[in-house]
Parts: C-alpha cells; structure tokens; sequence
C-alpha cells in the first residue's frame, strides 16, 4: 500500500510533510506495522511451566535471604 502525495504549486515543503504524515495517519500503516513488530509468540505450555517454576524458586530464595538478614 503506497502513499503518495504530490506538491501542489507554491506549497511549501513543510506543508507537503505534513499533509503527507497526515495521509501516513489516516491508512493506518503504522499501526498495521507496529502491530507486526512488536508481537509477541505465544509460549508453549513447557515454556510456561519452567517460567513458572524459576518464579517459584526466586521467590523462596529471596524470602530464604530476608529471613537471614541479607537483603
């Protein structure tokens, strides 16, 4: 999907910018393209389990150093 934007006569480039990022905004490109970038794979359930685990152990080991007094 591409974008163009012509400049009319005696138009300014900074007007021509900003009509131009105006056009970007309304097709939704960006947010199609952010959306692609920034996702995220969905963990497995083993993935999930380990994650869960490793959580479960740091929590007893820093409980285990506030209890000594080293934390």
């Amino acid at each position: 999907m591409a974008i163009e934007v012509t400049r009319k006569q005696k138009e300014t480039t900074q007007s021509l910018v900003r009509r131009f990022t105006q056009a970007v905004r309304r097709s939704g490109v960006l947010i199609q393209a952010r959306k692609i970038q920034f996702r995220e794979e969905p963990k497995s359930k083993l993935a999930k389990k380990r994650a869960a685990l490793r959580r479960e152990q740091l929590r007893r080991y820093y409980e285990k150093l506030k209890k000594l007094g080293k934390l």
